[in-house]
């Protein structure tokens, strides 16, 4: 791609967008953060942010975990959560994806939330600490090197997230480690039509902003193929920019045998 930049450089500046996301939703917890999917700030009655949690599936959560979603989806409407299961969600952020999972898997389950941001991971556990939740942990690491052991979660789920790693080869091999035989994933993430090239995607946005390390459909799919997911579904919901696409991606790890 045309101007690339180094990744390391770009692991960076999606750092330091999303500490300064953490920030704001703690400093004015009932005023503003910046969304994921467009430039335009967000409240606890935000009109984009009820059309994807329902009123009670927020009810009991933290303004600050609300303002901290930053997503462009519900990844826990997107895969069947069950008593008991254990569920892993990419990109943590403020910890509502989390949170919810905790309710659906119950006492006997257990959610886990990855984030490479220290704001972010401080805001979660606060707001873990506000809901009383205790089947819940966050843990500090990359989407590319994920600190669990292979085939220790049921699900795994992400809002919003994987468009703005590097390497996602890495990413997808690593989900597809960490899940047990039958497992599935549950993403809610921005794809580009599959005539859009990297330059004309980077056109569209910036790398922090979802849109300039978005895969195609194309792409996605291949990616997850290749590490061997099966059953893969990519389903646009609505449009954020020029043939860039919020959608639900639903894969599954092939059972043994």
């Amino acid at each position: 791609m045309t101007g690339a930049k180094d990744p390391s450089d770009v692991r960076e500046s999606v750092r330091d967008h999303y500490a300064r996301a953490a920030t704001e939703a703690v400093e004015a917890s009932a005023c503003c953060a910046p969304s994921c999917c467009g430039d335009k700030v967000l409240d606890v009655d935000d009109v984009r942010f009820r059309s994807l949690y329902e009123p009670e599936a927020r009810e009991d959560l933290p303004d600050a975990a609300i303002l901290a979603s930053l997503g462009c989806g519900n990844p826990t409407a997107v895969v069947e959560l069950h008593e008991g299961e254990t569920v892993l969600d990419l990109g943590s952020g403020g910890g509502i994806d989390v949170l919810l999972s905790a309710k659906r898997v119950g006492p006997s389950g257990k959610a886990y939330g990855l984030d490479m941001t220290e704001e972010m991971l401080a805001l979660a556990r606060q707001n873990q600490q506000e809901t009383g939740a205790t089947n819940v942990e966050f843990l500090e690491g990359y989407l590319e090197d994920i600190p669990l052991p292979a085939e220790a979660v049921d699900v795994v789920i992400s809002n919003c997230v994987i468009n703005l790693s590097t390497d996602k080869p890495r990413v997808f091999a690593e989900m597809h480690r960490v899940l047990a035989p039958g497992g599935r994933i549950g993403v809610s993430d921005i794809v580009a039509a599959n005539e859009l090239t990297p330059d004309q995607r980077a056109e569209r946005g910036s790398f922090a902003g979802c849109i300039a390390g978005a895969l195609s459909f194309a792409e996605y799919e291949d990616g997850l193929r290749a590490v061997g997911f099966s059953d893969i579904e990519l389903t646009p919901t609505h449009e954020v920019a020029d043939q860039m696409f919020a959608a639900i991606i639903k894969a599954t790890k092939p059972s043994d045998g």
